[in-house]
């Protein structure tokens, strides 16, 4: 009923805020014999922690994970995985100027509706902090079906403000994504984003974009008819990320511009079954069809900017704010890992209730 809670079978629950002692996850279903570390799943959270670059927030954390169960002798053991890490450093004071202020756009209205008071330090769950919990329980499920299956995860950062990369989806490669602090494959585009993300910084404003999410080697035949279709779940995953405001999978609402002849994913047989083109992004009627999967997911802007906008307090008041604390400019580079978490954990999930359906 809380909503902290994604999954079926392969089940993540997340807890902890951005102020708070710790964040982490309960991962519960996933499978014994998998060899996990916590050096592996540091490796994801490195991409997604604060203070990398000169682009993301300057807030210190080493986002160190610890495994506090269901994991023996580095295999996992069936039984609930309890995924940590402690919160190092953060100023609350940061944030006293906003305990009685709605920053525009913020959750911080909409929590105090719902809850009828808020955790205004660092907007506690409504705080990107949370995701962390995600990328290590999806470090997890990554590990699983690459080992078993052999299916990747790639995302990187597809567009920012007006910027865009250009790139073959098919053809990018980590190397290439992991080549500059914007994360984005294109080389050209990805000096003019971190200029474009650099000068709104200075500014004291923030900028949004699209990421592009790319899952290869998906096997056929996964997702459940109607209300839990593989690229439903996908969407709901993409739309619960902080900042996240659309989604689209393969053609997206270009597809509509399109006649159904110019559409069609043409078939044919060849060692396997397969389509010459992939405008439905991999899944066909909810259900894979073994071709790549592809979406993109859009980011808005950080609401908390230090530009003065103009709000109102508890009291209703009419008031001016200008926001301190230590905010991304630009979400996009530390949300690649995200992206890629929260797809391994739908393609995880489908694909255990998959098996559980055809014994």
């Amino acid at each position: 009923m809380a909503g902290n809670t994604f999954g079926q079978i392969f089940r993540v629950t997340t807890f902890g805020e951005s102020h708070g002692g710790c964040v982490g996850a309960v991962v519960d279903g996933c499978p014994p014999g998998l060899n996990i570390s916590e050096n592996e799943i540091q490796l994801d959270l490195d991409k997604r922690k604060p203070g990398q670059s000169i682009i993301t927030t300057p807030r210190k954390e080493n986002d160190k994970i610890k495994i506090l169960s269901g994991i023996f002798e580095g295999k996992t053991t069936g039984t609930p995985i309890l995924l940590i890490a402690f919160n190092k450093e953060f100023e609350s004071d940061d944030y006293s100027e906003l305990k009685n202020i709605y920053r525009p756009s913020h959750a911080d209205y909409t929590y105090e509706a719902k809850y009828g008071f808020r955790d205004w330090r660092g907007s506690g769950r409504a705080s990107a902090r949370e995701t962390l919990a995600r990328v290590a329980a999806g470090s997890i499920a990554k590990k699983y079906l690459k080992t078993k299956l052999g299916i990747e995860f790639i995302s990187y950062v597809e567009q920012v403000g007006n910027i865009f990369a250009n790139v073959d989806y098919n053809k990018v490669k980590i190397k290439e994504i992991e080549s500059n602090i914007v994360r984005c494959p294109d080389a050209s585009a990805a000096k003019k984003m971190i200029s474009l993300i650099n000068k709104l910084k200075n500014d004291g404003d923030s900028i949004g974009g699209i990421i592009k999410g790319v899952i290869k080697n998906v096997i056929p035949g996964l997702g459940e008819p109607v209300f839990d279709k593989l690229n439903s779940d996908l969407g709901r995953a993409m739309l619960s990320i902080n900042a996240v405001k659309g989604f689209e999978i393969g053609s997206g609402f270009d597809g509509s511009k399109l006649t159904g002849s110019e559409h069609n994913d043409k078939i044919y047989f060849k060692n396997k079954i397969q389509t010459r083109t992939n405008n439905s992004g991999g899944i066909v009627g909810g259900i894979s069809n073994g071709e790549t999967i592809h979406f993109r997911v859009a980011f808005k802007p950080v609401s908390t900017i230090r530009k003065e906008q103009k709000t109102i307090n508890t009291k209703k008041e009419s008031v001016t704010l200008s926001a301190a604390g230590r905010h991304d400019p630009c979400v996009l580079p530390r949300a690649v890992p995200i992206v890629s978490a929260m797809a391994a954990i739908v393609i995880m999930d489908h694909y255990l209730r998959h098996k559980a359906q055809n014994l």
